[in-house]
């Protein structure tokens, strides 16, 4: 049985599906991250781009070069972050997917919080949470 998890963003012109579980769930602390969800972390879950289809509004994507080997996806109408993906290296082939625009509900059986040298002052993860700090 093949999972599937549907996403949009905040006024629906762009819909997906993803055809697998997300995997390596991870809480992002970086200020571009910080900058490009206007909140403390950004939450993401990655799979192979081949299994992320597009179902609706391709044409209401933009995307923007974070930096020369990163882009991040966003819907042109409403300002969702959708999506964000490397052009190099070992993922360079997978996607990573703004956890917040799933509309399927989905549990992490494990996550991490990366960059927290870069954390926002005014937020503390709580003691709970799984933490694994990542040098850029």
């Amino acid at each position: 049985m093949t999972e599937a998890y549907q996403g949009s963003c905040l006024c629906a012109a762009v819909s997906f599906e993803l055809l697998t579980r997300p995997m390596a769930v991870t809480h992002c602390h970086c200020s571009q991250c910080r900058k490009g969800h206007g909140a403390a972390f950004a939450s993401y879950g990655s799979v192979p781009r081949s299994k992320l289809r597009l179902l609706r509004g391709a044409h209401s994507i933009k995307t923007y070069a974070s930096s020369p080997k990163v882009a991040r996806e966003f819907c042109v109408e409403c300002g969702s972050n959708l999506f964000w993906s490397s052009s190099q290296g070992e993922f360079a082939d997978w996607v990573s997917i703004a956890l917040g625009t799933l509309d399927t509900p989905f549990l992490a059986n494990k996550q991490s919080h990366l960059h927290l040298e870069s954390a926002a002052p005014w937020h503390t993860p709580s003691s709970g949470e799984s933490v694994k700090v990542k040098k850029p």
